[in-house]
Order: structure tokens, then sequence, then C-alpha cells
């Protein structure tokens, strides 16, 4: 039998999820080479190009000669939605498997692997125009506000300054007249998973975001973020994206250096604490994966 053909009848695919600098990355990369995989990135961010350091994407070199899918394929002005990042990492996956290798899904976006693997739809919910344009004029306290009285669980998972999704979910919940979890439907999963996770005790977890951050800024975000500004413009994935907003504040002069780094540094902590809360909710999960115990 096909090792990527498991006993269910359905493709085998890796998952390796974690919060932010639990070391996925790493232990996906050495995972690829031990077993000839290839990874299919499941982040939000690593879509758009140019979105570099203050997304902790990795470079090519980090890549040690794995095939990464679904990075750097949209410029940062699209909006590119669940939707969109499901049709098109179905199709990665069913390329890999068609090469007799194994696909790994990596990275710390819940709800792409929500409705990636485990089976889960997308609100059927038509949009209204008019109800957004009065949605954008209010600020994201006031929407995440108004959220959270419509649906707190769901509120709990999206970043304050997220907009967009608040909107959207406000949007959701008022044309269904359903919460978020009532208005997602849940099919059968159309893969054999086998959950993988990467987490450290939490003051160990926040010690390396803080060291990340630090490096990050070592390596240039704020000259990065000069350039994407220089080129795109205050677009929303800049403007609401961690990494690039609390620096935006700094280059206002809304903020000094220290207080933007030092808010930065809270802002993926809080982010890490959300991401773990998504990811625990699954109980096929296993835990404390790292690089080394791969040898």
């Amino acid at each position: 039998m096909n090792a990527n053909f498991a006993k269910t009848g359905k493709n085998k695919v890796i998952a390796v999820v974690g919060p932010t600098a639990s070391g996925k990355t790493a232990f996906a990369i050495e995972l690829a080479k031990k077993i000839d995989g290839e990874i299919v990135s499941a982040d939000s961010r690593l879509v758009y190009k140019g979105l570099d350091i203050g997304t902790a994407k990795p470079s090519i070199e980090e890549r040690e000669g794995i095939p990464h899918h679904m990075i750097d394929i949209v410029e940062p002005e699209i909006e590119y939605s669940a939707g969109l990042y499901v049709d098109a990492a179905r199709k990665c996956i069913y390329d890999i498997l068609s090469r007799g290798k194994t696909p790994i899904i990596a990275g710390g976006t819940g709800l792409y692997f929500r409705i990636l693997l485990e089976a889960y739809s997308l609100p059927q919910a038509a949009p209204d125009y008019e109800l957004r344009s009065e949605l954008r004029e209010l600020d994201c306290d006031t929407l995440h506000s108004m959220l959270y009285e419509l649906d707190r669980e769901a509120c709990e998972k999206i970043y304050a300054n997220d907009k967009k999704k608040l909107i959207r979910y406000i949007e959701i919940i008022k044309t269904t007249g359903k919460k978020i979890s009532e208005a997602c439907g849940v099919s059968e999963p159309e893969f054999d998973v086998e959950w993988l996770g990467c987490n450290f005790p939490r003051d160990i977890l926040y010690d390396r975001i803080n060291n990340r951050v630090d490096m990050m800024i070592e390596n240039g975000l704020i000259e990065e973020t000069k350039r994407l500004l220089q080129k795109h413009g205050r677009i929303n994935n800049l403007l609401y994206t961690i990494g690039y907003q609390e620096i935006i504040s700094y280059l206002d002069g809304i903020s000094t250096l220290d207080d933007a780094v030092a808010l930065l540094k809270q802002n993926t902590r809080r982010y890490a604490k959300r991401q773990l809360t998504w990811f625990r909710k699954n109980e096929n999960i296993k835990w404390n994966h790292y690089p080394e115990r791969l040898s």
C-alpha cells in the first residue's frame, strides 16, 4: 500500500501546528528531510510577497532545500481569504501526493487548518455591502466590543486590530442570525491527518518570542517597513499586521522605538496565547515535537 494512503482509504497528510516562535518551522523542515516530504504553509501572512522579517518568513537558506508551498503568492494589496487559501492549498497537497511525497501542512493560522483538514465549511453568508460600509466607519475597539457582545467565543479568537475579520464576523452573525461556530458546517474530513504540535512552557515560549522580536529589529524590520510603506502605501495588511503596525506607530512619531518594540512583544505573546487556545480544542494533536527528537 502507498505510504501516503492510509487504512481509512484517505490520503495521509501531516499537520505541524503551534504558536508563533514554538519551533514548528524547524521541526517541519527536519521532518520533511526525514520522510521525503514537502511543506505547505498554513500561515495567513506568509502568502504575501515582501512581508518577510515582520512575519518571520523562513528564508531560502532556512528552508534547507525543502520545497515550501503557499508562500509569496500574492501582493500585500490583495485581501487573501481563507476560501482562496483552501482551494490553492488542496491543489498543492494533491500535487505533492501525485509525486509520491508526503504533504506536511505547517503553520499557526488555526482557521486554515480547520477548513482544510478538519472539514469545517466557511459560513455561506452573502455580503451586505451597506453594513460593511457602516462598520468601516467604526474604530477597531468599537468593532471588537460589538463582536464581543454578539459572540464572545469568536471574539476571543480574533486579534483586536484585525478590522477586516472583525467586520466579516459581525456581518456573518447579523446576516445569518447565528454565532460563528453555528454558521460553520462540518463534513467528513478529506484527508487522514496526523496532528503534531510544537510548544514550550509559557515562560520559555515568551522568552523565545521576545528574543525573536529583538532579532527582527536587528535584521532590519524598521527598514523593511519603510520599504513596504513606500511601495504599497498604508494598506490594511501593513496597518493591521503584528510586526508592522507597531513599527508604523514608531515611524509616525506616536511611540518611541522602545515602546514600539515592547508593544510588539506584548502583542505577539497575546497572539501566541490565542493560537494555543484554538489548537488545544483539537484533541488529536500530539504535543511537544522538536527537531532534535527526530534523530
